[in-house]
């Protein structure tokens, strides 16, 4: 494989890890960054004008799910991570709701295999809680955090049994490792298709009541306090949860939080043509939760930024909404979405979008990238913030198409990611300068 040297020009480096913000070059060579800033006069095997761009580390997703092993036909790790790429993720962490589950040691070994055969991003396999995704007995952590696993999820579902995840956030204490957990009491959500409330009275559609969210996290975070393990709450839907973690981080309980595109930019009113793109789990909530939501990010009670992409197959997206699968594709249309709720509306600015996206996400898993220092690994991406497109499932590299902002006119867009210093994916003017080097 290729590691030209690589000089980016002139373009706007922002890696929030180091404080940085400022209009310079990038040298890279040999897999890693050699310099950074000013202006670097040294030769280089190719180099990009990376005028008006913004540059910086590359993207890292926390919540991907690749669908390999059991449903191929919806998502591989080869055509996850194509779609990756394409959005300007240079690194991914998969969930383990496959089929089988992902609960042992061999399961992660198969997806970093996987992962290295299709040689897009870099991919980190998150574990099974509990054995099968069942719920009662504990998956082999130690024999996964061994052979790659990053975090712990049931993801999908939470875990009912306090007792069991009580045991669970003790052991993951001995590996530093966070629990992620998908806050959703059954009791209160069983049945329900999309937000429960007003809204779904008047669609004449089963709710899921927000209280389901609340009711658990609250829990959870008892325990984690009880136990001072390291506890993430995935994809963060409602005000109650987002007060709920910032009171925990008040108290010094060890708890991240991330949220989605789609619970950011969409509410519960978008489900009115009842079209399944907008069916997921956590439904899509009201305004009030959306703007809470927003507020999480502006002080810092929610951490990062997450896709959960969950493909479906377009024979099971285009079942009535009562029937159809949960979940929407996220790792195409992302990072434009982040630009329309976060930048557009001056919630942040991009340093701090760049940090959850960047920094913020491999804290949290531990993870040796999220910065442009000389000598960290080449994963960089580069983003057009002015750039105008409209979003055309048609020409997304993953399988499936199940995403809600077709034809959306959107601004922004990852314009080549480079990973490892190898560049991965390049698109508009830059695709025939660099097809020299685009693997």
């Amino acid at each position: 494989m290729s590691t030209a040297s690589i000089l980016i020009k002139q373009g706007r480096l922002i890696d929030p890890a180091r404080h940085l913000d400022e209009v310079g070059d990038l040298l890279l060579e040999g897999g890693k960054v050699r310099r950074i800033g000013g202006s670097i006069a040294e030769a280089a095997e190719r180099t990009i004008d990376a005028s008006g761009l913004i540059v910086c580390p590359g993207l890292i997703d926390v919540h991907t799910h690749l669908r390999e092993p059991g449903h191929e036909e919806e998502e591989t790790i080869a055509s996850g991570t194509h779609a990756a790429v394409a959005g300007g993720f240079t690194s991914v962490a998969c969930m383990p709701n496959t089929h089988p589950p992902l609960d042992n040691q061999a399961g992660m070994e198969f997806v970093t295999r996987q992962a290295a055969r299709a040689g897009h991003c870099n991919v980190y396999p998150i574990g099974c809680i509990t054995k099968g995704r069942q719920g009662k007995e504990l998956a082999e952590m130690g024999q996964m955090i061994r052979a790659g696993a990053v975090a712990f999820s049931d993801d999908g579902d939470g875990v009912a049994d306090a007792g069991v995840l009580q045991r669970a956030m003790q052991y993951s204490t001995m590996f530093d490792v966070p629990l992620i957990e998908h806050c959703e009491n059954a009791d209160l959500s069983s049945g329900g298709v999309m937000n429960g409330g007003a809204t779904a009275l008047r669609l004449g559609l089963p709710g899921a009541s927000p209280m389901a969210e609340v009711i658990m996290l609250q829990r959870d975070l008892v325990l984690a306090e009880a136990t001072g393990a390291r506890y993430h709450a995935a994809h963060v839907s409602t005000a109650g949860a987002v007060e709920l973690i910032r009171q925990a981080k008040r108290q010094g309980i060890r708890v991240t939080a991330e949220v989605t595109p789609h619970h950011l930019s969409l509410t519960e009113n978008d489900c009115r043509e009842y079209d399944p793109n907008f069916k997921m789990s956590p439904p899509l909530r009201t305004q009030a939760d959306v703007e809470a939501c927003l507020d999480g990010l502006a002080d810092g009670t929610i951490d990062c930024l997450a896709t959960d992409h969950a493909p479906h197959g377009q024979e099971e997206k285009e079942l009535e909404f009562l029937y159809a699968p949960f979940g929407v594709i996220g790792l195409e249309s992302a990072l434009p979405i982040y630009v329309k709720a976060l930048i557009e509306s001056k919630v942040v600015g991009w340093p701090e979008l760049v940090r959850l996206m960047t920094v913020n996400p491999a804290r949290i898993l531990n993870l040796p990238k999220g910065t442009l220092a000389p000598g960290a690994d080449a994963d960089v991406t580069l983003i057009d913030p002015d750039l105008v497109w409209t979003i055309d499932v048609e020409q997304f590299k993953s399988h499936s198409r199940n995403c809600p902002y077709h034809g959306w006119s959107v601004r922004g867009r990852a314009v080549a990611t480079i990973v490892g210093g190898v560049v991965k994916h390049a698109g508009g003017a830059l695709a025939q300068a660099l097809s020299a080097v685009t693997h």
